[in-house]
């Protein structure tokens, strides 16, 4: 019977060692990945911005100027990807509203991203764009990869239609989280005047025909949490300005918008909280059952080596019959 319970010992052993690299090396790669009907927003804002008056054509103070960012996941147009693709796929249909503080729009830019539902690598497909204009997209954008690692990636900007490195410049805590601080400088560059302007009745076609052109830079930083690969926080220092033209009235440029973009105090808290749940599923697949595994693995092939040592221990002896004779009574 002990022979018998180590063999099926052993059996159980070797079951758990391979399942152990097995689950981090092959299950996760192919089990983890974004949702393709996930919804999701954010809200920033810039305290003290300079804003311009496009009334006065003149740049001044403002309380505050909001952002807010969605992103929809659109299923019907994933699975139209998919069947050409012939992999999982994403489509997030994204828009970035913002609007100054009396609540009246200042721009208003729609994306669509597509991208590799387990890697986040771009997918190229119809229907990529930003503001209408079809693009090509490399490198990442919103999100990182799982497991993210202490290097520089490449980011696409969707103001110059670019992709340029993002600078991986450290390891910090974020509220009880360790994350990877990022940070990304964009110079200086000539970009599209969004489709939707402030003012009704202008277009970016009217706005070119006076010569007037804009201009755009940021230092764009996030705070990612390396294994979900979700930024957990994030900001801008954004500059915007128009540049040259008659719609200035002589002057060489003027501010559009500048301010320091910052998340939300709710959103960092909601993020943070939603990036914790989704970080304990991801560490069962790459680190606690793999390793779990491997050590009940170690612990069953040490137990059946104990029982089949037992097994082959031979039998004591038994007690040697004495060869005096009983005595006989009468």
């Amino acid at each position: 019977m002990r022979r018998k319970a180590s063999l099926v010992l052993l059996a159980f052993a070797v079951f758990f060692a391979a399942l152990s690299p097995l689950l981090r090396w092959y299950a996760f790669p192919r089990l983890a990945k974004i949702p393709a009907n996930q919804y999701q927003d954010m809200v920033l804002e810039a305290k003290g911005a300079t804003l311009l008056d496009y009334g006065t054509m003149k740049a001044r103070k403002v309380s505050k100027v909001t952002i807010v960012q969605t992103l929809k996941g659109n299923v019907e147009a994933a699975q139209k990807i998919e069947r050409t693709a012939g992999r999982d796929v994403v489509v997030w249909d994204g828009l970035s509203y913002v609007q100054g503080p009396d609540g009246k729009v200042v721009s208003k830019i729609p994306e669509r991203y597509i991208f590799d539902a387990h890697s986040q690598a771009p997918v190229h497909a119809t229907g990529e764009m930003v503001d209408g204009d079809p693009v090509k997209r490399t490198g990442i954008e919103f999100k990182w990869p799982f497991l993210t690692q202490k290097r520089d990636y490449e980011y696409f900007d969707a103001q110059t239609r670019t992709t340029n490195p993002i600078h991986y410049k450290g390891t910090q805590n974020f509220r009880g989280l360790k994350v990877y601080y990022f940070e990304q400088t964009i110079p200086w560059t000539k970009v599209a005047f969004p489709r939707t302007m402030p003012v009704k009745g202008i277009t970016p076609e009217s706005v070119a025909k006076t010569g007037t052109t804009r201009w755009y830079t940021t230092v764009r930083r996030f705070w990612v949490e390396p294994v979900t690969g979700a930024p957990v926080y994030g900001e801008e220092i954004h500059k915007e300005e128009l540049r040259g033209g008659t719609l200035l009235g002589g002057r060489d440029k003027v501010t559009a918008f500048a301010g320091h973009v910052k998340m939300r105090e709710d959103y960092i808290e909601h993020t943070v909280d939603l990036v914790k749940s989704n970080r304990t599923l991801v560490l069962l697949m790459t680190s606690y059952l793999p390793w779990g595994f491997l050590v009940l693995g170690a612990l069953l092939l040490g137990l059946s080596l104990w029982l089949e040592a037992r097994s082959r221990r031979p039998a004591d002896p038994e007690p040697a019959k004495s060869s005096t004779p009983e005595p006989v009574s009468a």
